[in-house]
């Protein structure tokens, strides 16, 4: 509102602090009311944002401002309806941007009546969402859920934020004195069992029952000709019914595992019925070939897509970690598959992605390439991946907008549409990051050492460790770990987001999260009762001084003789004069200050015995343990790390003996000093790993292995450096330039082309 001088200014410095940006529609002429001044603000907005600050689209939150309704004015009558229209308008205009809102002001003229308010907030953000809308503002116990607001009510709603009739804003005021709050809901009885065999297993397919499913998929068999009948029936009926709930936003993933179990049941039940009669399958959505890429080994979320896909219809072919590219093009020839899967964890998994895009383009392949999982990126794939095929390369971001995705690639003429789409987005991302590369500023290698962080060494307090070399902790106890759980990122595997304990009390998913925490603490008590899972680490303490960027370090305290080196990357992009270039080597005395420092480093596994768990709940049809298992076995690796941590500080490095820090404060990582590990943003090159497997024997201590692209096995598996300077902090090297690059190659006595492999995401040239 104060013009693009200040905007840009404003803009300039939330990119600086690595923020994110909510922006109003409003400029200097005012606050956007109609739908055509709301999408050129905002793409105005986007165009400074993307093309001249530097902004990535999604960390663009447009808020096009929500208005009241029901106002007694006419010309306000149409402000929900613009709002979803805008929001429409504005994500086609601006690819990846998002958009937020305050959802309260819709309700404003019925302030004081809350239940009228919560049906209308209820019903805005239905219509909202599927227009586009990503987030909002709102009293989160004045939500309710969409399909328990009665009819009545509903259409009275609807009536007014759709503006559907002249009378709609004074029937709503009539209905409004008669609204009461919700009671609460009954009990869930047996009562569906008195339903037709067909309308009973959509039930159980919906609600996830498996008590009955042998029993009601013969009763189905024997009322038809053939048992495959029972399967494109009732069964596949019900499936789509789950999928349609779950695409609708009514339906949660945890609840859509469970129905996966239910399907897999009755067909295990059907199949033998089946080969007698010897039919062919059922009939597909399509084919898909699902793999974790070579040297990876992450595959939850593969598993996750693969259930839903499968409760789509899909045929999914999971050919499971560390998988080969000539094995996954072989058996996508085998299968006639429709499209191919790929997915991966760490940074080198992305380069292996690339290899197995022009090898399809080698082989004359022409069917889809979807890419996923946690470092992969909308960019990576359009940038590095897209253009190493010459047919569409599509990256899926969550299970939920994956069977989306997949059924429009199985329909010629929507395959085309997303296509092209896609193409344009790509083309877009590839113009933002030429405009980025060309507007990033580097200082010289030399330039950022002399702006590293300064310590006065002579006054540092510098405490010795209780022990020098490496200590084993064997089948630590899971019980003092299970404590030091951090639950938040359990509930992100599941895609439902928010924060623990408060997602419990969500008005949307509270219910279904409560159900999901209380079933992994069962699974959870299971593990520990039956011993199903072993937790072994190793942690070192080692004589260390920087020399340079790089790290020595020491067999004894009398630094005569030199046991190893971690080499380290130092901060090079120039985001304000008064920056500091950080690198672990400031948080460890330099060798010239004759000041005896320390360094510590640690691998821990919580994922002995979770191979052989997960086969044997996947025998049993059930994927929902499965899933469960391999995320509390990666909640506990987490949280073994924090428990180690908080022994390391207080106890056998014992540089903080005082501390008194609650669980909260420990989870959020407020006490002195940090554990980096390698192959993250701090410190990205992954072959630091090998140094520190050596240097502990990580592999005879905790039976951890690292594969040829530096994966650890098991995957619940965490290592990382001790630091105990009382000013280290975390912190992104971000991008660096090529002087860095042949710096690091020399130092490492590493080939360029070698460094440049394993820190590609990070190259700025």
């Amino acid at each position: 509102k104060e013009g693009e001088a200040v905007f840009k200014e404003q803009a300039q410095k939330l990119l600086i602090f690595g923020a994110a940006a909510i922006v109003m529609a409003f400029d200097e002429k005012g606050q956007a009311d109609t739908v055509e001044r709301r999408v050129s603000v905002c793409q105005r907005a986007y165009k400074i944002l993307t093309e001249e600050i530097g902004f990535e689209p999604q960390d663009i939150i447009f808020d096009p401002n929500i208005f009241a309704v029901a106002t007694g004015m006419n010309e306000h009558n149409n402000y929900a309806n613009d709002f979803f229209t805008a929001t429409r308008l504005i994500k086609e205009s601006c690819p990846g941007c998002l958009i937020s809102g305050g959802v309260s002001n819709v309700s404003f003229s019925f302030r004081g009546n809350d239940a009228l308010r919560a049906a209308m907030h209820s019903a805005f953000l239905y219509h909202a969402i599927k227009s586009g809308m990503d987030m909002g503002i709102v009293n989160a116990g004045m939500i309710g859920i969409y399909d328990q607001i009665p009819k009545d009510i509903l259409e009275s709603v609807e009536d007014v934020l759709l503006n559907r009739r002249n009378d709609a804003t004074q029937r709503l005021v009539d209905f409004a004195d008669t609204l009461k709050s919700q009671g609460e809901k009954k009990e869930e009885t047996l009562a569906w069992r008195t339903l037709p065999v067909e309308e009973r297993l959509s039930f159980a397919l919906v609600k996830g029952i498996v008590d009955f499913i042998d029993q009601d998929t013969e009763e189905a068999r024997k009322k038809t000709s053939r048992a495959l009948d029972v399967i494109e029936g009732p069964l596949m009926a019900g499936m789509n019914a789950v999928g349609d709930l779950f695409g609708s936003g009514k339906m949660f993933l945890p609840q859509v595992v469970k129905s996966a179990r239910v399907m897999k049941k009755a067909v295990a039940y059907l199949e033998p019925f089946i080969e007698q009669e010897k039919h062919k399958d059922a009939k597909l959505a399509g084919t898909i070939i699902m793999a974790t890429v070579k040297g990876d080994v992450h595959d939850i979320g593969k598993n996750i897509v693969g259930v839903v896909l499968a409760c789509n219809g899909f045929k999914v072919v999971d050919l499971g970690v560390m998988t080969p590219c000539e094995k996954i093009l072989q058996e996508a020839r085998a299968q006639k598959a429709d499209m191919i899967g790929l997915s991966g964890l760490i940074t080198p998994s992305l380069l292996e992605m690339v290899h197995v895009a022009q090898e399809m383009k080698r082989e004359g392949m022409t069917i889809p390439l979807l890419i996923g999982g946690a470092t992969t990126s909308p960019a990576h794939t359009a940038i590095k991946i897209a253009p190493c095929y010459d047919y569409p390369v599509l990256h899926s971001k969550d299970a939920s907008r994956c069977v989306a995705v997949c059924r429009k690639l199985m329909d010629p003429k929507s395959k085309a549409e997303l296509s092209n789409q896609t193409n344009a987005e790509y083309d877009k991302l590839r113009q933002q990051h030429t405009n980025q590369q060309s507007n990033q500023t580097f200082v010289s290698l030399n330039k950022a050492q002399e702006k590293s962080l300064k310590t006065d060494w002579e006054k540092a307090l510098i405490t010795k460790p209780s022990f020098i070399g490496v200590r084993p902790f064997n089948d630590f106890d899971l019980n003092l770990i299970r404590k030091r759980i951090d639950w938040s990122p359990f509930f992100l595997t599941w895609e439902m987001k928010g924060r623990f304990p408060h997602i419990l009390q969500d008005t949307v998913i509270g219910q279904e999260a409560s159900r999901v925490y209380k079933e992994a603490n069962n699974l959870l008590d299971e593990i520990i009762a039956k011993n199903l899972l072993k937790a072994h680490g190793v942690v070192g303490f080692f004589p260390a001084n920087a020399v340079g960027d790089d790290i020595i370090l020491y067999k004894d305290d009398g630094r005569q003789e030199k046991l190893d080196t971690f080499y380290n990357l130092r901060q090079q992009t120039l985001i304000d004069q008064d920056k500091t270039f950080l690198c672990h080597s400031d948080y460890v005395a330099p060798q010239s200050s004759d000041v005896k420092d320390y360094m510590g480093a640690f691998a821990l596994t919580t994922g002995i015995g979770l191979e052989e768990l997960v086969k044997r709940f996947k025998t049993d049809f059930d994927d929902y343990k499965a899933i469960m298992a391999e995320a509390l076995a990666d909640r506990l690796a987490e949280a073994f790390a924090e428990t180690l941590h908080e022994i390391v500080r207080t106890s056998l490095w014992g540089y903080a003996k005082d501390e008194k820090l609650t669980d909260e404060e420990i989870i959020l990582g407020r006490y002195q000093g940090i554990r980096p590990a390698p192959g993250y943003p701090a410190c990205p090159d992954h072959t630091e790993k090998i140094t520190l497997f050596k240097l502990l024997d990580v592999t005879k201590h905790t039976s951890i292995i690292l594969t040829e692209n530096l994966a650890m096995k098991p995957q619940s598996a965490v290592c990382g450096l001790y630091f105990a300077h009382p000013q280290s902090k975390y912190f992104s090297v971000g991008k660096i330039n090529k002087d860095q690059v042949m710096d690091y190659a020399r130092r490492k006595k590493m080939s360029t082309e070698e460094v440049q492999k394993w820190l590609g995401p990070y190259l700025g040239y």
